[in-house]
């Protein structure tokens, strides 16, 4: 992978590394690790076409008595979303005061139809993905998108559709809104989130 991108959370301690071939769409792997809503450690791999329409996402989560793991591949305009589960993570989150994440996955793919955008709950990476497809590092101000994505919760890897509104603020500045939440996000010229306000912060020195 030629590139590499890092992340520093700035809501909760916890970071994210991305190493990345943007050459043709994107490849990329990453792992991210933070300690709430109890530490996990979770890993993935993501997949576009050379239009950055996202093809498939592989998601592995772990902490401590608990692994989860969830697949999404794209083909023929649906998603197939497969996933596993070791030990217990309701038990883990109950132990620490928590709510139950309940099952990963979905319970009704079709869903997810209209998605051509994953977003992995708590990455930075993933807002690239809708930047570069729609061209909005470069749109005119006011340039606005509504999309729907897969969304990918974390730790629990449960799958939902998520309507999210993408607004060009000028060169390097996206607004993101998604239902009452919005935050204005700055770029670097290759459309890679450089500060999430409220979330993460880039700390590879670009």
């Amino acid at each position: 992978m030629p590139k590499s991108r890092f992340w520093t959370r700035t809501d909760t301690a916890g970071a994210e590394h991305a190493l990345l071939d943007d050459g043709r769409g994107l490849a990329a792997r990453g792992t991210m690790l933070a300690v709430d809503p109890v530490p996990w450690t979770c890993r993935y791999q993501v997949t576009t076409d050379p239009d950055w329409i996202t093809t498939r996402l592989e998601v592995e989560v772990e902490g401590t008595g608990w692994l989860r793991s969830v697949r999404l591949e794209r083909a023929a305009d649906r998603w197939r979303v497969t996933t596993a589960e070791q030990g217990d993570l309701d038990a883990a989150l109950a132990a620490a005061g928590h709510a139950p994440a309940g099952l990963p996955g979905t319970d009704d793919p079709d869903r997810l139809a209209d998605a051509r955008d994953v977003d992995l709950g708590g990455s930075p990476l993933f807002n690239t993905l809708p930047v570069r497809r729609l061209g909005l590092a470069g749109a005119p101000a006011d340039t606005t998108h509504r999309i729907t994505v897969a969304w990918v919760l974390v730790p629990s890897l449960a799958v939902v559709p998520a309507e999210q509104v993408y607004t060009s603020l000028g060169p390097g500045r996206v607004r993101f809104a998604s239902d009452s939440f919005s935050a204005d996000l700055d770029l670097d010229a290759e459309g890679y989130t450089l500060r999430y306000p409220g979330l993460a912060e880039r700390g590879d020195g670009r």
